[in-house]
């Protein structure tokens, strides 16, 4: 463990919003690079197919974001939309991580709580939370479309906390599969990945044209 593991505060505005703006980068990268026709192409998650986990990512990570920010619930109207309907989804994805990103930029917003619906979460632990789901699902969508999802060693750290910390919650609501046996010394990002159930070896299992 570094020195600035030892005074990395998880749920610290001034520590974790850099993940944040850099994850959502990562996310908005590989969401260039999904091409029309593999959104039909299936995925290693059960039963979703590209478009059905493009959509729950741009939901989640983007409006989701955003809205948490701002402690509004999302509308019907968003939660039943096609993203992917929208030729320029990714431009569209990528410029409402921007605003979310902002939203979390006030130290404020990571003040008190924030109503999910069911209950209520502090911001500061919470916002972790949906810095993990930017990061795995950004890698789901990659991994389907023949991409890589790239993280710096601090934000793969962040993610295998979250996992380490919420692993059982998730899994009571099959967010997660069973852990998957990796080596020790594996990467931190794979140890995360394998934590919440994912195979970080998957490679794409549709067809990937480049």
């Amino acid at each position: 463990m570094s020195n600035d593991d030892l005074h990395l505060d998880r749920s610290n505005h001034h520590d974790l919003h850099p993940y944040m703006i850099e994850c959502a980068a990562e996310a908005a990268r590989v969401a260039r690079g999904v091409r029309a026709a593999q959104l039909d192409d299936p995925t290693h998650c059960p039963d979703w197919d590209v478009r059905a986990m493009v959509n729950h990512w741009v939901l989640y990570t983007s409006h989701g974001l955003e809205h948490r920010a701002l402690r509004k619930q999302l509308s019907e109207e968003l939660t039943a939309r096609d993203f992917t309907a929208d030729p320029d989804w990714a431009k569209a994805y990528a410029a409402q991580l921007d605003r979310a990103v902002a939203a979390w930029a006030d130290p404020a917003v990571w003040e008190g709580e924030i109503d999910l619906g069911m209950a209520k979460m502090p911001a500061g632990e919470l916002a972790p939370m949906i810095i993990k789901e930017l990061a795995v699902h950004g890698w789901d969508v990659a991994t389907a479309t023949g991409q890589e999802y790239r993280v710096s060693d601090g934000a793969a750290r962040l993610v295998l906390d979250v996992v380490d910390k919420h692993g059982a919650l998730y899994r009571q609501y099959d967010g997660f599969a069973d852990p998957v046996p990796v080596p020790d010394d594996a990467p931190v990002f794979e140890r995360a990945l394998a934590a919440s159930g994912r195979d970080p070896r998957q490679t794409a299992v549709g067809k990937v044209d480049h």
